[in-house]
């Protein structure tokens, strides 16, 4: 697996800005529009499970739940933005994650932030 498989995030040119900080430098924030958020639960196949199993008996990375992980977070992140969009927001501030259990069947990863429309100054 190259580093692409490992990676998440936006695009270059994303409609919708999305940032872990409380402003974005350049830009004035000229309405707050409110918590979003992206959820979305995965079960682990049986193949996995049992391939992980082997696996941290002898050590090393996990990799295909790392990927299944980085598929997941994005899948959250996308359903963060279109929730912002759909509500008039240009960025999402303070986004965070937050992943776990979900009722023993799989995990539950939730991206979040508040919706903002922001402006250059």
């Amino acid at each position: 697996m190259g580093i692409e498989d490992y990676g998440g995030g936006q695009t270059p040119r994303a409609d919708v800005l999305v940032v872990t900080t409380n402003d974005v430098p350049g830009h004035q924030v000229t309405e707050v529009i409110g918590e979003v958020f992206g959820l979305t639960v995965r079960s682990r196949h049986l193949g996995s499970q049992i391939g992980a199993g082997l696996k941290s008996m002898i050590g090393g990375e996990l990799k295909g739940l790392t990927k299944t992980l980085v598929e997941t977070r994005n899948q959250a992140m996308e359903r963060l933005v279109d929730q912002a969009r759909a509500r008039g927001a240009n960025a999402v501030l303070m986004m965070r994650f937050d992943v776990s259990e979900a009722a023993d069947v799989g995990t539950e990863v939730c991206a979040y932030g508040t919706a903002a429309v922001i402006n250059p100054t």
